[in-house]
């Protein structure tokens, strides 16, 4: 078990309790609750650092705190960033194949790591591990299935705005007082990284949020902290369907 570095970014809450308060159901075994525990490796990884340090064997990562990118690497030094992850997400890290993936912190961030293969074999033998195993597998193919139709039949300006709904709806906080409906992100990752994850330029990033800014959508603050002023607006230059009545 890797020794748990000291950071003030941590909560106090011991990492496995917060992968058992929201993957384990509260009447596990307790037998089967201590060979999930035997099972996890706790790590911790400053900014920019990679979360798992053998890529030969597939991992499922609870991400305790802190925000990451999963990167695929590719030849000639091509990277590809796959997906955010924040707080809270459990995360299947394949082994290293035709690419070699990479979980990368984007700020000092906590993980619980498990072989994937023996984290899946202790899941099938409890019914309510599965099912909250299975409900993250289908949530993320969803994520992955509208990232696929982003990169496919939309122009950048529907994918910048599109990648804004998705990060107000996984991280979104809204505005101080009860008059602001604003939805305001404090986003963890670089413009580069947006741009790697939108097949965009890092120049193409700064005007299409310029753009947004200009028609009154969303405003700005400094690198990471953007305002969304008018999120079914944004709804529409991400090109979704509007709601069923």
């Amino acid at each position: 078990m890797q020794r748990l570095l000291q950071c003030e970014a941590f909560s106090e809450v011991d990492p496995f309790d917060r992968f058992a308060t929201a993957i384990l159901p509260p009447n596990l075994p307790d037998a089967l609750r201590r060979r999930f525990q035997a099972l996890a490796r706790y790590t911790t990884a400053a900014a920019g650092e990679a979360a798992i340090a053998d890529d030969d064997v597939a991992q499922m990562v609870f991400l305790a705190s802190g925000a990451t990118k999963l990167v695929a690497h590719a030849s000639q030094g091509r990277e590809q960033v796959v997906a955010f992850h924040f707080s809270g997400d459990l995360v299947s890290v394949p082994a290293r194949a035709a690419h070699a993936y990479m979980l990368c912190a984007l700020v000092p961030s906590e993980f619980v790591t498990f072989p994937l293969d023996a984290f899946l074999s202790l899941a099938r033998g409890e019914a309510a591990v599965m099912d909250a195993v299975l409900g993250r597998a289908m949530t993320a193919l969803a994520r992955s299935r509208e990232k696929a139709i982003t990169l496919g039949r939309k122009t950048a300006q529907e994918r910048v705005a599109s990648f804004l709904v998705v990060m107000a709806e996984r991280t979104g906080k809204r505005g101080g007082s009860p008059h602001d409906s604003a939805c305001i992100l404090d986003l963890p990752m670089s413009r580069r990284d947006i741009a790697d994850s939108l097949g965009l330029t890092i120049e193409t990033i700064s005007r299409q949020l310029g753009e947004l800014r200009d028609v009154g959508l969303i405003e700005t603050s400094g690198r990471s902290i953007v305002r969304l002023l008018d999120l079914p607006g944004l709804d529409e230059r991400a090109g979704h369907l509007p709601a069923a009545a």
